[in-house]
């Protein structure tokens, strides 16, 4: 079964996360396939936008904790997921994301490098890296403080706390907030911006996003990442995960 699955319509494309079982969580091979269809989807003419969802009622709950679990400070510093992620950002064409279900730590960070979030009535949304002994690793901590706030920022970064589709809503993370699934919506809205004009729509996105993200942290953020992969702390927080118990953190 392929984990990421293509649909061409007429003037933009459908991806879709296919890890129904993991909850679509984002392996290195989902994040390189991403980026390697963003990247060929962006030199092509017939496609003028892009929805992003996930299969089977989830968009994405996280990053692949077993590719993290034993990755060290060494190995962050040349994840190869860093250039997946560029690439995904630097995608030049509208790109929404259709969210159902779970989108949390790196599914949540993926919907927030989408132009334009539609949030479906299942939608959760977190950062709860810190429950792991991590904080954020692709720049979502940023783009939250951007669209939230620092207490709103704050108070999910710290707690790990999930919101709903309204909260997501009522924020400014989502744009759009529909009964029943997402992915009606994104649809039509993908194929309303394949009619408008690319040239503008690729000019408005970048003006936008350079404006967002020119003064943010995010290097800084990736950097601390880094920093914590080795600590006691995340193997503990990866540990309680995993036997369904709480984390003793001892700052170590």
């Amino acid at each position: 079964m392929d984990d990421l699955l293509i649909d061409r319509r007429s003037g933009w494309a459908l991806l879709t996360l296919n890890r129904p079982a993991a909850k679509n969580a984002l392996n290195t091979a989902v994040l390189s396939g991403l980026a390697a269809h963003l990247d060929a989807l962006a030199r092509d003419q017939s496609c003028r936008a892009v929805v992003l969802c996930g299969a089977e009622g989830n968009f994405a709950a996280g990053a692949d904790i077993g590719e993290i679990e034993t990755k060290t400070s060494a190995e962050g510093a040349v994840d190869p997921r860093k250039t997946y992620w560029a690439t995904i950002r630097a995608f030049p064409k509208p790109l929404i994301a259709a969210v159902d279900g779970f989108a949390l730590g790196g599914g949540f960070e993926l919907a927030l490098m989408a132009d334009v979030i539609v949030a479906g009535e299942s939608a959760r949304f977190g950062l709860p890296e810190t429950n792991l002994g991590l904080i954020p690793g692709a720049g979502g901590g940023q783009r939250l403080l951007s669209l939230v706030g620092r207490a709103r920022a704050t108070r999910m970064v710290l707690t790990g706390e999930i919101i709903d589709a309204a909260t997501a809503e009522g924020w400014g993370i989502a744009a759009y907030r529909v009964e029943g699934s997402a992915l009606p919506e994104a649809e039509k809205l993908a194929a309303k911006l394949a009619l408008r004009a690319p040239l503008a729509l690729a000019a408005a996105k970048r003006a936008l996003v350079e404006g967002d993200e020119a003064s943010r942290a995010l290097a800084l953020e990736r950097g601390l990442f880094e920093q914590i992969l080795d600590s006691a702390d995340k193997a503990e927080g990866i540990a309680a995960f995993r036997q369904k118990r709480k984390p003793e953190f001892k700052g170590q």
